[in-house]
């Protein structure tokens, strides 16, 4: 009879109306009022109806077959309320008299606007019930098709008869078979759509949150602008106000020296009176500030990128005898042995700045003797061992001592400035915790670097390493 061609058109022509439909709310229903989406969507549903009629078999002269209960299933699983599924089955049932009012038109409004009521039901009893969803939509497809089949036996112009055994066991498989594959494509189509609508957006919060990131990123290196602003005006602040309290201070000392001189004469005129000698306590006092001002003018030189290098030949030999002049004298007043060893085969001479390099060695000598109450200091200038793994030439200026130690996790924060292993070590020794802050700076500035090794209460190693050229 060309049922099956006619379903296969039907379903083809849902299928591209569905596309059709799915385009115009993407670019213009999506952006109207809710409200009149909504009965638009109403309307959509029972024009596709009249599009199932109008590409329907025609039986006879009145009698058309075709696929009109589709989208009232659909419809079905769509809304939320039964409502709507009753005015499109009335809408699609009123369609089909404009194909002529007849017995068959007039069977076919009776028919759909039953079919609305049943799908109305089929509505509620799906928000109703937890079974899964495939479960529902066949259920639903197949009540629907056998409440349809029995109202067209019982309305329908065909004899009740005629139409059970001729043309319902053809025209129901394939209603119940289009009704599950344009479900399906439906399905599948609205997963699709779902998918992109998600993928979209990911896209757009990620895109929202790459904005934000730049934003931030932004923030943070303004703020780090301002940050290394505010800490090179504070670096130049330090030195030229170190530069400016050493001229003063200078002049003290001098005034100090002199009249402490004079005060030894005049103790010896008096055969050594022993009353306080306030002009050495002055230069004494005077000497421990200019250090200090000397360490905070380095510190921010070197903050500030002022601090200049100047390459030279220096001379080993000449520098650990200039050392070990310098501290002998400390080391008998604290009863300490100090030993400087140099190791054979060293070259005479290394490429570097030796000012640097001797403020560098004092102040880890200095540090030695301050903290080493009983035993020795050791200056060893050497090579450095297979376990350092360093490309190169280099030269190892290692400063050990028998004194406190430093825990091991305290090592690190004895290179940060005015920090020290522990509090009360400022106040016990003395300094400003800024020694060995300017030392590993000048060491990075002359390619080098510090290495510590120590162990609480079992002294410590401090080693300068130096490229030699």
């Amino acid at each position: 009879m060309g049922f099956g061609k006619m379903f296969l058109l039907n379903l083809g022509m849902l299928v591209t109306f569905a596309y059709l439909v799915n385009v115009v709310y993407k670019y213009a229903l999506s952006k109207i009022n809710p409200k009149l989406n909504y009965v638009l969507s109403v309307l959509i549903f029972v024009f596709s109806g009249w599009v199932c009629m109008e590409f329907g078999f025609q039986l006879s002269e009145n009698v058309i077959f075709d696929l009109r209960l589709v989208p009232l299933i659909i419809a079905s699983a769509v809304y939320k309320k039964p409502l709507p599924l009753v005015l499109i089955g009335l809408g699609i049932g009123l369609a089909r008299l404009t194909f002529g009012v007849n017995d068959a038109a007039i069977a076919g409004l009776i028919n759909m606007s039953i079919m609305g009521a049943i799908c109305a039901l089929l509505n509620i009893w799906m928000r109703r019930t937890d079974y899964r969803l495939v479960i529902k939509a066949l259920f639903t497809i197949l009540v629907a098709n056998v409440f349809n089949t029995i109202n067209i036996g019982v309305f329908g112009v065909i004899p009740a008869r005629q139409y059970l055994l001729e043309i319902a066991p053809v025209t129901f498989p394939l209603t119940v078979g289009m009704s599950i594959a344009f479900a399906l494509i439906l399905w599948d189509f609205q997963l699709g759509r779902k998918h992109t609508q998600e993928l979209s957006y990911a896209n757009n919060l990620l895109q929202k949150q790459t904005e934000e990131l730049r934003m931030a990123k932004l923030a943070l290196e303004e703020r780090a602008e301002q940050l290394a602003m505010a800490s090179q005006y504070k670096s130049e602040f330090l030195a030229n106000m170190s530069h400016e309290l050493r001229t003063p201070l200078n002049s003290i000392i001098n005034l100090a020296q002199i009249l402490a001189e004079s005060e030894e004469g005049e103790d010896q005129g008096k055969g050594g009176d022993d009353s306080p000698n306030f002009g050495t306590i002055i230069y004494k006092s005077g000497q421990d500030l200019l250090g200090i001002i000397n360490d905070i003018l380095d510190l921010s030189k070197v903050e500030a990128g002022h601090m200049e290098i100047v390459r030279e030949p220096v001379g080993l030999r000449e520098m650990a005898e200039s050392l070990e002049m310098h501290f002998a004298h400390i080391a008998r007043q604290k009863n300490i042995r100090f030993e400087v060893r140099i190791e054979e085969g060293l070259p005479g001479t290394i490429v570097s700045d030796a000012q640097r390099v001797k403020q560098i060695m004092r102040n880890l000598l200095s540090n030695a003797f301050k903290f080493t109450h009983h035993g020795q200091v050791k200056l060893e200038i050497r090579k450095p061992s297979g376990d350092d793994g360093l490309p190169g030439e280099w030269i190892v200026f290692a400063v050990t001592d028998t004194g406190i130690g430093i825990p091991k996790s305290k090592q690190e924060a004895v290179f940060e400035a005015f920090r020290q292993a522990d509090g009360s070590i400022s106040r016990r020794y003395g300094g400003t915790g800024l020694g060995l802050s300017i030392s590993k700076n000048l060491a990075q500035l002359l390619g080098g670097h510090i290495r510590l090794q120590s162990q609480e209460g079992a002294g410590s190693t401090f080693s300068l390493y130096l490229p030699i050229t």
